[in-house]
């Protein structure tokens, strides 16, 4: 019988991998860095063209009033910055935006209060009391059938109604 000899390393394989050098390491580090900061830029400027706002929405809408609404009873249409009147004369809107600071104004018995600075308007939008420099702005409303269109794109003088 044969007995085994016992095998000694004389030295590193021929087919273990080759120890990288630190230098190379860090070479190599830097590169893929770079790289993935490229690639990370890259994807960024991509996104660049599409608009990261919500699209505001439209300035001309339709608003069916209430059959129910007396004459001088002011009608807020739901998600709007605006307020319709209806009288013997025609219909017609108003902003519910302040000329002071932008806020939006309250409806009170004769007319409208801003909740901010304390202006007061009339039910025509006129400067009851200030710091409000302006009257509210009127819109122009169109019927459309048994509807209106309220364009707050289009500003109309003071008065301006739509035939009821």
């Amino acid at each position: 019988m044969t007995t085994p000899t016992p095998s000694s390393p004389s030295g590193p394989s021929r087919l273990d991998p080759e120890p990288t050098p630190r230098r190379d390491f860090l070479g190599l580090a830097s590169l893929w860095a770079a790289a993935s900061t490229m690639l990370f830029a890259a994807i960024g400027m991509m996104r660049l063209p599409k608009a990261a706002v919500l699209s505001s929405p439209s300035k001309k809408y339709l608003v069916q009033l209430p059959d129910s609404l007396a004459p001088g009873e002011a009608f807020e249409p739901p998600g709007r910055a605006v307020v319709l009147f209806r009288d013997e004369d025609g219909v017609y809107a108003m902003s519910k935006v302040c000329t002071h600071l932008g806020c939006l104004i309250k409806k009170n018995g004769d007319g409208f209060d801003c909740p901010c600075h304390g202006s007061r308007f009339g039910i025509d939008g006129s400067v009851v009391k200030g710091p409000a420099p302006q009257p509210l702005a009127w819109h122009k409303v169109t019927r459309v059938g048994e509807a209106y269109m309220v364009d707050e794109g289009v500003a109309v003088p003071t008065g301006a109604k739509e035939q009821a």
